[in-house]
């Protein structure tokens, strides 16, 4: 089994497809009003967004994009504009994080692993 694709809520998706598209992922599939389909810039995973009437409750949907250069990549993003809620930093499971939020607040983390996202110390 191999995750595939993402898909998250949106109350405009024309919005969303500025956001990510900002963000580097490539739009291959535009359903306007209704989806829209991303193909990721590394690898074989594509990302979504549809058109919802009502956002979920709480803290809502959390999307992990990893990048081996993400210091760089967030200093060219917020060259661009966009927004952090807090820039990289290491944090105590070993991964590097930069986070922010896509137009729909979900909570979208930039981060780097390497090693430690499959096989960190802790690992069983």
């Amino acid at each position: 089994m191999n995750l595939n694709q993402i898909t998250v809520p949106s109350l405009d998706v024309s919005k969303s497809i500025s956001f990510y598209k900002k963000l580097g992922l490539k739009l291959i599939v535009e359903a306007l009003p209704h989806y829209a389909r991303f193909e990721c810039p590394d690898g074989t995973s594509t990302f979504s967004v549809h058109e919802v009437s009502t956002l979920p409750n709480g803290d809502g949907i959390y999307v992990y994009f990893e990048c081996e250069n993400l210091d760089d990549i967030v200093t060219d993003l917020i060259a661009k504009g966009v927004s952090f809620e807090h820039p990289p930093k290491d944090q105590t499971w070993l991964w590097r994080e930069a986070r922010l939020k896509d137009p729909d607040g979900n909570q979208i983390i930039l981060y780097f692993a390497g090693k430690n996202r499959l096989n960190p110390p802790w690992r069983i």
